[in-house]
This record gives structure tokens, C-alpha cells and sequence, in this order.
């Protein structure tokens, strides 16, 4: 399938992606509209990528092998001790399992630049360019700017997020879910941590922790900074939604928005569930780097319409624990691509890409849910926890089917049989096809 014009709304990383795949099959016309005005490195904060997903997707050319990242092999899940009693003398909790963990994280800004640096010279970036209305038009597909004006395109690509337009045209019907609970995040330079006690001895670089607690968790790992050299801390504290929280519709409260008092509140919630090193790193974060993100879920029941596609979170909104957020997106691009180089029409190249990705896209959310009641709504009693039952608990959460971090790149999308198994579902016992895109 070669020549046309394509449009992609949204210019983050699954509209980089799907741009680069648009211009590696020979479109003679590829644009991105992107609302922001301005660079992007700020958005987000933490990914990971399990190392085999990682290689295949360099190896289908989506991404450098040198991209940026930093290193994980260790997953240690801790509890708080009762009355913080034997906790240790590092205040970092009760060990309750040291999973294997085959990953690097990832700087939400580093990975989306290197995208981006990775675009054929074809693809032309609107920056401040918000897209209101799409649709199909004889022929094609149309986008509709702010202040009027329609734009014809052979093809309209959506991987403008969770609230999307182009969802909307598409299947109007479907729709980000609350799924009960919330998500706090935060990252700052790793140089603060010399003001905790201890510093940064008490965390080796190479672990990702997780912190339990009845009704939630934090899980915390370290990600690259912006400027080579340096890293960040980056974390994530799933807890109850608060009850001052207003959903009118999927929404989120950015970096520095938060007051005074719901930011006590944050605090009161690490220095109540925490062990005492992890609760005092949380609180470490800067106003400017804390903010707050509701969880969602979202299947489409479909990913196209005419000219229309969807990709990335406006197709599958899919619930951090899976850490499979960035490998989801680029896989959807590399399905695309796939379709495109396989098709001699639009429409056969549309009705590959929507038979492919959206029954993997249903996968990945199911598995989502699963992993959040597990781990948070439906938790068990942590005090009672060791490895042998960690890795039985953990076991019980993929029986079914894998995707844990993202699926084995394939035609098909699926992970075969043996891959759904990770290391804990092996008693501990390190697997190269373990998954976790960590933004838990």
C-alpha cells in the first residue's frame, strides 16, 4: 500500500509512532496534529519496556537499540510492619518476595524525542493545532480545526488519548470507565535523595519496588532524566479515590494543581501505609512534579470506521499495572504498518488493522482488571505474605492468558502459550518472556 495522505491527531508517543509507520509505507503526505504548542518532554513520567519486547521492537525498526533507558532486574515487594516493628534498621519495610524483573525504564520525554528524531523527513509536525471534529467524506476522511477549516486526507489516524476525538466518530458509544481507585504520581532528581536517612544507600539502582498496603500500593523505580547522565525517582501510589475528587468525565489533576491540603492528604496516606524510607521518599516530591491521575478502563469495540482508525489509549485504555502502556501503542503502530504493507486498498488494510489489534486490545484490559483487583481493590492480607505465597498469588493473576507488560510481538498479537508465564509464575525462577512496562 503505497502513496495517499495520512493525518494523525495527537503527537505524543503512539502519534510518532504511527506517523513513522504511515511514512515507511510510502504515504506522500503524513501530518501530525498536535495540540500543545510547544515540546513535550514535561508530559508524563515513567515507563518500562520488558527487554524482549524492547528488541522487537527495534528490530521492526520502531525504535534504536541506544535509546536511552536505565536498567531493572530486581522487583521487591515490601510490606510495613505491624507498629512499623521489624521494618529494619533502613526503615524499607518487610521483604515479601524479590521478583525477577527483566525490564529498563523509561523517561515519558526521552522515549517520545527519540520518536520523534526517528520520523522520515516526510512527516510535518502542527504544534497548537486542536483537532474538534473529524470525519468521512466521499472518498476519504476529513479533520476540523479549531477557529473552522476542514482538511481532506485518504486516511485519519486517532492517538489523541483517553478522551479522543476521533474515538467519538468512530464508535460514539464507548468510553473511558472509572474504575474505582486513583493513582498519585510523582519524579524529582535522584540527587534528593541525599536528604533522606540513609541517602540512596538503602536502594540499590537496579530495583523497583513495590510497597503494599491493605486498600493499595506504591510502586517506585528509578528512569532516566532529561540530560544524559542524570535519573529520576518516579513513583506511583494507588490508594482510594479522595473524597473531595469530582469525576464529571475522564479527567486528571496535572502537576502542580494540587493544594495544600489534598497534598497533606497524600502525605498522611505514606506516612500511615509505608514503610518509613518509601513513605519519606514519596513526600520528598515537589509540588510542580506531584499530580493525580483517576484509573480507567477503555476497550473499543472497534478500531475503525470508513477512513477513520484509532490507536494507542484512544482505542484501549489499559490499567498501569500491566505495564504495557508504551508497548500496547507501538505495537498498534506496527499492526498498522503490518496491514498497510500486506493491503492493495484502504479498506483491506483498515479491516486487518481493526481484526488484529482489537481483540488484543480487549486481552490487555482484561488482564488490567484482573491485576488491579488483585493488587489493590481485592488485595490479600499482606502480613500473612511470603515468597511461596507471592508466587501462588502472582500464578493465579495470569491463569488465562498473558500480556503482562505487553504481548510477544506477532501477526497475530497474541503472546504464544509458554510466554504468558513470567518469572513468578515459575516460582521465581527467571524467564526471558516476562513482561512489565512499568508504569504501574
Amino acid at each position: 500500500m503505497r502513496g495517499g495522505s495520512v493525518a494523525v491527531v495527537g503527537g505524543s508517543i503512539a502519534g510518532s509512532a504511527f506517523a513513522g509507520a504511515a511514512a515507511r509505507l510510502g504515504a506522500e503526505r503524513v501530518v501530525v496534529l498536535e495540540r500543545s504548542p510547544g515540546r513535550l518532554e514535561d508530559r508524563g513520567v515513567g515507563l518500562c519496556t520488558h527487554d524482549d519486547r524492547f528488541d522487537e521492537l527495534v528490530r521492526a525498526g520502531h525504535l534504536d537499540a541506544d535509546t536511552r533507558r536505565h536498567r531493572l532486574t530486581v522487583r521487591r515487594w515490601v510490606t510495613r510492619s505491624a507498629a512499623g516493628k521489624g521494618d529494619g534498621p533502613d526503615g524499607c519495610g518487610r521483604l515479601l518476595w524479590a521478583q525477577p524483573f527483566p525490564f529498563h525504564s523509561h523517561h515519558w520525554g526521552v522515549l517520545w524525542q527519540a520518536l520523534r528524531e526517528r520520523a522520515p523527513g516526510q512527516v510535518e509536525f502542527r504544534l497548537g493545532t486542536t483537532v474538534t471534529a473529524v470525519g468521512n467524506g466521499q472518498g476519504g476522511a476529513w479533520t476540523e480545526q479549531a477557529g473552522g477549516g476542514r482538511e481532506a486526507y485518504d486516511l485519519v489516524i486517532g492517538a489523541d488519548g483517553y478522551r479522543s476525538v476521533v474515538r467519538a466518530a468512530v464508535c460514539p458509544q464507548a468510553g473511558p470507565e472509572y474504575a474505582g481507585y486513583v493513582c498519585w504520581r510523582g519524579s524529582y532528581d535522584a540527587a534528593l535523595l541525599a536528604e533522606l536517612p540513609g541517602g540512596a544507600a538503602p536502594w540499590p539502582q537496579e530495583q523497583c519496588i513495590t510497597a503494599c498496603y491493605p486498600g493499595g500500593q506504591v510502586v517506585i523505580y528509578r528512569i532516566p532524566g532529561v540530560e544524559p547522565g542524570r535519573t529520576q525517582v518516579n513513583w506511583v501510589f494507588y490508594a482510594p479515590t479522595p473524597a473531595w475528587l469530582r469525576l464529571d468525565g475522564p479527567t486528571s489533576i496535572p502537576a502542580g494543581s494540587l493544594t495544600d491540603p489534598q497534598l497533606d492528604e497524600l502525605r498522611q496516606l505514606a506516612e500511615r501505609h509505608l514503610p518509613p524510607y518509601w513513605a519519606a521518599l514519596v513526600t520528598l516530591t515537589p509540588r510542580e512534579r506531584t499530580f493525580l491521575q483517576p484509573i480507567y478502563d477503555l476497550a473499543a469495540p472497534r478500531r475503525t470506521a470508513g477512513r477513520l482508525l484509532i490507536g494507542g489509549d484512544a482505542a484501549t485504555v489499559v490499567r498501569p499495572h500491566n505495564t504495557s502502556g508504551v508497548v500496547k501503542a507501538m505495537q498498534d503502530a506496527h499492526a498498522f504498518e503490518l496491514a498497510g504493507r500486506e493491503a492493495g486498498s484502504w479498506p483491506a488494510l483498515l479491516a486487518a488493522y481493526d481484526r488484529e489489534r482489537t481483540a488484543a486490545g480487549r486481552e490487555l484490559v482484561e488482564l488490567g482488571r484482573t491485576l488491579g483487583r488483585a493488587q489493590v481493590t481485592d488485595a490479600p492480607d499482606w502480613s500473612g505474605m511470603d515468597e511461596p505465597g507471592m508466587t501462588a498469588w502472582w500464578r493465579q493473576q495470569l491463569t488465562g492468558g498473558g500480556g503482562f507488560g505487553g504481548q510477544a510481538l506477532g501477526r497475530t498479537g497474541r503472546a504464544p502459550a509458554e510466554t504468558a508465564e513470567t518469572p513468578s509464575t515459575r516460582a521465581g525462577r527467571p524467564d526471558p518472556d516476562d513482561d512489565q512496562t512499568l508504569t504501574p
